[in-house]
């Protein structure tokens, strides 16, 4: 079977990367920042939180890149929140916004609450003229339960586009074989995932040192720094400042170069997918 560089007209040695920022629409800090590491070639893609309040706006700061629907069923900070866009009651926790952690959604929410607040979500991007490059998910809400797994598959499947996928490894913890049924499903999901959130700076140079042949996603947080981000999220404002400082830094690219990788965006693998 062909591998899916070789199926996306590359050779079976090509190294692909995706590099995508997470949580685009979050604030304005957030927006500013991924705005401009699109700009700059750093980043090839975003994923947009549409329940957001700040949602609009990074739409229209992130159009050099893709962009793709990050389903949001959480709202994490004790003092900024937000609700669902379709309002169902057992999406929403006692204070009346999304709740703070996954285990909370996965124990209180209705299933066909969920699925109905994850299509209004990726139909407001559409609506926003967003061209939906693929479906990923806040905090790992919609891919780390079984349940929740099947709708973000059926949703994938719905709106024939491609997803993140964690690695073979995290599938065996979690107990179920979610690559072999997004196969199953004709869903496409890059080969592999670098996720270095919370790990030593200088993660992301030895990951990408050792970038394997195949598509990678590798997923970052870039936030300005300042009062906004200082008083929403105090506990990871080194983190996001972090990967908004390495992603500006020249020694970012040159480490995209010196891997011998390609940057693409989701979208190529979506054409792919649809064209199936």
């Amino acid at each position: 079977m062909p591998t899916l560089a070789e199926r996306l007209g590359f050779s079976s040695d090509a190294k692909l990367l995706i590099v995508n920022c997470d949580d685009l629409g979050s604030s304005a800090s957030a927006n500013r920042a991924i705005g401009e590491v699109m700009r700059r070639g750093a980043a090839s893609s975003s994923t947009l939180m549409v329940p957001c309040p700040w949602a609009l706006d990074g739409v229209r700061r992130a159009q050099d890149g893709g962009i793709g629907v990050h389903l949001t069923l959480t709202a994490e900070y004790p003092a900024y929140r937000w609700r669902s866009l379709t309002g169902a009651s057992s999406l929403h926790d006692a204070e009346g916004y999304l709740p703070t952690t996954a285990e909370a959604v996965w124990d209180r929410a209705d299933l066909a609450d969920v699925r109905a607040e994850c299509r209004a979500q990726i139909e407001q991007a559409f609506a926003w003229g967003v061209d939906v490059t693929h479906l990923d998910t806040h905090m790992g809400v919609m891919q780390l339960e079984r349940r929740y797994f099947e709708i973000f598959l059926d949703l994938a499947a719905e709106y024939r586009l491609p997803v993140r996928m964690f690695g073979a490894r995290a599938e065996e913890r979690l107990g179920f074989a979610a690559r072999g049924a997004a196969r199953a499903e004709g869903i496409l999901y890059p080969d592999h995932m670098i996720d270095v959130w919370g790990r030593p700076r200088g993660s992301v140079a030895e990951r990408l040192a050792n970038l394997r042949p195949g598509v990678t996603e590798l997923f970052l947080h870039p936030v300005e720094d300042g009062p906004e981000l200082r008083a929403y999220d105090p506990t990871h404002t080194d983190i996001r400042t972090g990967d908004y400082a390495e992603m500006l830094s020249p020694a970012f690219s040159d480490l995209i170069d010196a891997a011998g990788a390609r940057l693409i965006t989701f979208a190529a693998l979506r054409d792919l997918q649809r064209d199936a």
